[in-house]
């Protein structure tokens, strides 16, 4: 099995070096695909240091274009047979690599979803982020009739026969409810195991907002009845 890391970043020059570290000490990715955003704060210039070094492939956006766009240009240029998305910011630990492939390595699953809510070690934090996490899957539950503990999850494992086929178009944080509601769709086998969060706050640069949440209740209902 190989394994294509996609890792979308932008403006992470604080931990940029430190992701790529630890995911090359799992020494499980074949390849690692770092695709920038359009940084503005200098990560631009330390990816074309690490271009072509243990395994890391830069591809650059002129622009900044949303953390879905980056994702589908990872996914575009991945080479693996296996794919999973990690984020830049330090939240998800790489180490929790063996569990999320594991149900695919045995043939039990098409898709790991790696949860923050089965009761593996976290970081408190927001309480009204946790609100709409869980209001987001509930949501996703009720509509797809399924029984997801995090559809927001960041940590998304997938076969490259997933995606074949599949038009994705998200290019924000919506990239999650339209992936998950697609392969819910297509009755893929989704697994979900229990992953370590370490969220951070928006004074340590935190990203998603609350019209993101908004446009994730759209997208999920905007799929529902249609592909």
């Amino acid at each position: 099995m190989k394994l294509s890391v996609i890792i979308p970043v932008y403006n992470e020059v604080e931990s940029i070096e430190t992701i790529l570290k630890r995911v090359q000490g799992t020494k499980l990715a074949h390849e690692i695909l770092v695709v920038d955003d359009g940084s503005m704060d200098g990560t631009r210039a330390i990816l074309k240091k690490l271009d072509r070094k243990k395994g890391v492939r830069v591809i650059l956006h002129e622009k900044n274009r949303g953390k879905g766009a980056a994702v589908r240009t990872g996914m575009s240029a991945a080479k693996g047979d296996v794919l999973l998305i990690q984020d830049a910011d330090l939240e998800y630990d790489p180490r929790d690599y063996p569990e999320l492939i594991k149900p695919i390595q045995e043939g039990l699953a098409d898709v790991v979803y790696g949860s923050r809510f089965l009761g593996r070690a976290h970081r408190v934090t927001m309480f009204w982020h946790l609100v709409a996490n869980q209001m987001l899957t509930l949501m996703t539950n009720i509509l797809y009739n399924t029984i997801l503990t995090d559809m927001e999850t960041g940590y998304k494992v997938f076969r490259r026969e997933v995606i074949d086929g599949m038009v994705l178009r998200a290019n924000s944080f919506d990239f999650e409810p339209e992936f998950t509601a697609k392969i819910l769709k297509r009755n893929f086998r989704i697994f979900e195991v229990p992953i370590t969060f370490n969220p951070r706050d928006y004074a340590q640069g935190k990203k998603i907002k609350l019209h993101d949440a908004f446009e994730a209740v759209w997208t999920l209902i905007k799929y529902r009845f249609v592909d």
